[in-house]
C-alpha cells in the first residue's frame, strides 16, 4: 500500500507510485478508491494553494467542530516541514507533534483527520502547496496555536532569526490556553 501509518491514529503518510521513463513521470495524486481502500471515506469539497518563501512559517491553524476539516497536504514545487498537533482530547497522542518533510522531489502526502492542529515551514527558497479539506473554511471558527510555544518545543528547521511569520500567527495562543472541542473517537 502507498500509506504508512504513523503513531498517531487516522494520521498517514501517502507515497503514491511514480511511474518514470525518459519522458519525465506520472503519478495518481488521489485516487478515491486507493483511499476507500485504506478506510479514508473524506469527501473533499475545497481545494487551496499557496505559495512562500524560505523561512516562512505558517500556523498552526485548525478550525473547530462543526466545522472541522481533514486535509490532504502535498507540495507543488519546493520542500517544507509540515507539522502537526493532536488537539483530540483522549487521543493516545494528545497534545503531542509530528513533522514529516514533503516536497516536490518526494512527491509525499500527509493526510490529516479532523482534530489536529496544522502548519508548516518552507525549508527551500520557495514552495508551493496544494490541499484538499473536506470542510469550508469557516470564520468564525478559526483556531490557532503559538509555533513557538516552547511547552510544545516543535523544531521547525528555520532559525529564529529567519523566521517570517503573519502578525496574525504571532498572536495566537500558546497550547495550553487555546480553544479546542475535539474529542477522539476511537
Amino acid at each position: 500500500m502507498p500509506f504508512t501509518t504513523t503513531q498517531f491514529p487516522g494520521l498517514l503518510l501517502f507515497e503514491p507510485v511514480i511511474h518514470k521513463d525518459d519522458r519525465g513521470y506520472f503519478f495518481e495524486s488521489y485516487n478515491e478508491q486507493i483511499f476507500r481502500q485504506q478506510g479514508i471515506n473524506t469527501p473533499f469539497v475545497q481545494d487551496n494553494q499557496s505559495f512562500s518563501c524560505y523561512g516562512v512559517v505558517r500556523g498552526l491553524h485548525y478550525q473547530l467542530e462543526p466545522h472541522g476539516q481533514a486535509k490532504l497536504i502535498r507540495v507543488l514545487q519546493g520542500k517544507i516541514l509540515d507539522v502537526v498537533l493532536d488537539l483530540r482530547k483522549g487521543s493516545p497522542t494528545y497534545g503531542r507533534h509530528m513533522s514529516a518533510e514533503l516536497s516536490a522531489d518526494n512527491k509525499r502526502q500527509f493526510f490529516i483527520p479532523r482534530g489536529f492542529a496544522h502548519g508548516f515551514s518552507v525549508l527551500s527558497e520557495t514552495a508551493e502547496i496544494s490541499y484538499k479539506c473536506d470542510g469550508f473554511y469557516n470564520k468564525a471558527s478559526e483556531g490557532g496555536i503559538r509555533y513557538d510555544d516552547p511547552a510544545l518545543g516543535i523544531d521547525w528547521q528555520i532559525p529564529a532569526a529567519k523566521a517570517l511569520v503573519s502578525p496574525k500567527d504571532m498572536e495566537l495562543p500558546v497550547f495550553a490556553g487555546c480553544r479546542n472541542n475535539f474529542e477522539f473517537n476511537r
